[in-house]
């Protein structure tokens, strides 16, 4: 299974952003091969629609669950709408929130 964490950087030692849309990195793991990747959110300085439009950059990568500190409102109804689980409320290095929800 594919897990997105909004990050503060682009590996694992990065601390958790504590805002999904407008996160700095979002770090893609695959709990089956353990292999990850780092993707630079284009939406850190957007205007408005932050939200909405990380949840579909995350969507395109196949991803079934998203950790972040927050979720704003409209992107909690797209994702809420989508297949893909939402684990708030998580804070410290994306290796932290990797071992949270595969334990």
């Amino acid at each position: 299974m594919k897990i997105a964490i909004a990050a503060q950087g682009d590996h694992l030692d990065a601390e958790v952003d504590s805002h999904f849309g407008r996160c700095a990195f979002f770090i893609i793991y695959d709990t089956e091969t353990k292999a990850f990747k780092a993707i630079k959110n284009p939406n850190v300085t957007a205007q408005s629609g932050a939200g909405i439009n990380s949840v579909t950059l995350i969507e395109r990568e196949g991803v079934k669950k998203i950790l972040a500190g927050n979720f704003g409102p409209k992107a909690e109804r797209t994702l809420s709408s989508s297949d893909i689980e939402i684990v708030r409320d998580v804070a410290g290095t994306v290796k932290d929130a990797i071992q949270l929800v595969t334990k």
